[in-house]
């Protein structure tokens, strides 16, 4: 069996991949939030986008999805534990 589909290099590669789009999407909201800006162009070299101020709050539950995508892959790589507390 080949070591380039073990789950934990396939969920390894996933949390790199999930910590990276964080990375990008801080940059593009930092860009869309500089002063005086209304709008950028953003070009990977993979992909070329535009995007405006109107278009933070899209930005931002995009970030916060890719970081609850982050602390899910990391528990299930490093394991986790959760305590519940009935709320009755």
């Amino acid at each position: 069996m080949s070591t380039c589909c073990t789950p934990d290099t396939f969920w390894s590669d996933q949390l790199a991949e999930a910590k990276q789009a964080v990375i990008d999407l801080r940059a593009r909201i930092r860009k869309t939030t500089a002063d005086g800006l209304q709008s950028y162009r953003l070009s990977t070299g993979q992909t070329d986008e535009s995007a405006m101020k109107i278009h933070l709050a899209t930005l931002q539950a995009s970030l916060d999805s890719a970081l609850n995508e982050v602390a899910t892959l990391e528990a299930r790589i490093c394991g986790a534990v959760t305590h519940t507390i009935p709320g009755w």
